[in-house]
């Protein structure tokens, strides 16, 4: 192998490495996030509040989109993103109140 394709497997290596590492970080975030979207959830259900809060959406998705424009993300992404996990979230309280 010469040394320009051994730099790059090298280099292609790393960001691996740190791809795997972020991922990880995703995910135990994620689950973070969940449980205390979870314990919303139960708070909702017994007191008899809807499962989504149109509003409090909004908000979020318009903070994520500005968060996504400084850490230099596509805010659309970004969007689409907590979208998903918006839905997620409300799908779960949904069976908590039933």
């Amino acid at each position: 192998m010469n040394d320009a394709v051994s730099l790059a497997a090298d280099l292609l290596k790393e960001h691996r490495e740190s791809i795997d590492r972020l991922d990880a970080i995703l995910v135990f975030t994620l689950a973070e996030r969940f449980k205390h979207t979870q314990a919303v959830g139960v708070l909702k259900a017994r007191h008899d509040l809807p499962p989504s809060d149109p509003a409090r959406e909004d908000t979020q998705i318009a903070r994520l989109q500005d968060l996504a424009l400084q850490a230099d993300l596509d805010p659309e992404f970004a969007k689409k993103f907590l979208n998903f996990v918006i839905q997620e979230v409300i799908q779960h309280h949904k069976q908590h109140q039933s």
